[in-house]
């Protein structure tokens, strides 16, 4: 349930905040700009900067300059401002975090990389996939980091699922079944379920089909077999729910993966107005030839979250976990030492290898450029299987230099 566990990891961030908390800074830290001000920002961004002494929090913008400033006050930031430009134009501003609403990614993302700023963008990562061509190829001509925060894919646990499927102990992969839901369901006037602002499921849940093209080594589909979406009662373009077959093709012997991903932003009850399926976490669940392996609780395998996997001979399931080290991390040195921390959360890890990327330095996982253009253009292709419009580009101003 996509809502309660946003709320558990915002506990849980702060818990470790007050437990393992960073006062002193390197004189050398980067010096953090956070672009809106939106419920995600303390789980995502500023208690995982908390944490890290080479992360300095520095300013927070908000259109409102009350708001920004309670915030600033808040989480002890050093500057507020009342516009998203004025932040930009601060040259202490070493790299940003943009939580805007999605139909407002592309334009406050190019604006930082043309004022100079690396850039840390909330997923999805634009509106569609021509936005996101465009912030990657600018990016790369300002020779700065521009990373989309699928942060679960930073997890020790993920790694340790792929390791497992990569293992060839299980045998070729046949089939994947990713779901996400909210239940109960999205609020009613939520920017979620507004097609302007890039809106609807297969948006906002595209963790579904990021743990997909994660599990098959971020392949594009070959097919769109069927994509079929309920529509929001009060916006026919906005997609409710979003139920897609998609077909994948292994690279190494062309054999067809049939791969179901469902996100539902109003997953209907357990029992009507009584008990919403608070279970079902978002999760995935791959089929190969000789078991079955289901990953728990992907997109925050810090709260909790296990690997099972079924022997189909033998009928037994072994179960595994992964907090800190492992497949990728396991031999890298962090600011929280080698493997890093178990108490980390995804945010953190992610901040953690963003830094480093920021340095110039080489890490032990990135999502690249080309890995976040094909997730978008997944995403449209999903969109126009569906019958229903691309989320459209909104107009943009002229960044101001300097």
């Amino acid at each position: 349930m996509a809502l309660l566990l946003q709320g558990y990891t915002f506990a849980h961030q702060y818990v470790n905040t007050l437990l393992h908390s960073t006062r002193t800074k390197s004189s050398m830290g980067l010096k953090l700009g956070v672009i809106s001000s939106a419920r995600i920002n303390p789980a995502a961004v500023v208690h995982p900067a908390e944490t890290h002494p080479d992360v300095i929090l520095y300013a927070i913008a908000s259109r409102s300059l009350d708001t920004a400033k309670a915030a600033a006050r808040k989480y002890r930031f050093k500057k507020a401002y009342g516009s998203y430009q004025e932040l930009l134009d601060d040259p202490e501003v070493d790299l940003v975090y943009i939580s805007t609403p999605n139909g407002l990614h592309y334009e406050w993302a190019s604006k930082a990389l043309k004022a100079g700023k690396h850039v840390l963008c909330e997923k999805p990562f634009t509106s569609n996939a021509d936005e996101a061509r465009q912030l990657i190829q600018l990016a790369k001509v300002n020779k700065l980091v521009c990373e989309e925060a699928f942060h679960w894919q930073f997890h020790p646990a993920a790694h340790l699922f792929r390791q497992i499927l990569k293992s060839g102990q299980y045998g070729r992969i046949l089939r994947t079944d990713a779901v996400m839901t909210a239940s109960p369901g999205i609020p009613e006037g939520d920017i979620r379920w507004q097609y302007d602002l890039a809106g609807g499921s297969a948006m906002d849940m595209t963790y579904a089909l990021s743990f997909t093209r994660f599990a098959l080594d971020g392949q594009k589909p070959k097919e769109i077999q069927s994509a079929v979406a309920r529509p929001y009662k009060c916006d026919p373009r906005v997609d409710e729910a979003m139920h897609v077959l998609l077909l994948f093709e292994d690279p190494n012997d062309h054999h067809i993966i049939q791969s179901r991903v469902y996100t539902d932003m109003a997953r209907a009850w357990s029992i009507p107005g009584l008990i919403p399926r608070f279970w079902e976490l978002p999760s995935i669940e791959v089929e190969t030839e000789r078991a079955i392996i289901y990953f728990y609780n992907a997109m925050m395998p810090h709260l909790y979250h296990y690997i099972s996997i079924t022997d189909k001979a033998t009928g037994k399931t072994e179960y595994r976990k992964q907090y800190q080290g492992g497949p990728i991390w396991g031999s890298a040195y962090t600011t929280g030492g080698k493997g890093g921390k178990s108490y980390w959360g995804t945010y953190r890890w992610q901040l953690e290898a963003f830094t480093e990327k920021v340095r110039g330095k080489d890490v032990p996982f990135w999502i690249t450029g080309e890995e976040i253009i094909a997730q978008m253009e997944t995403i449209d292709a999903i969109y126009q299987a569906a019958g229903l419009p691309l989320r459209p580009s909104q107009p943009t101003e002229p960044a101001k230099k300097g």
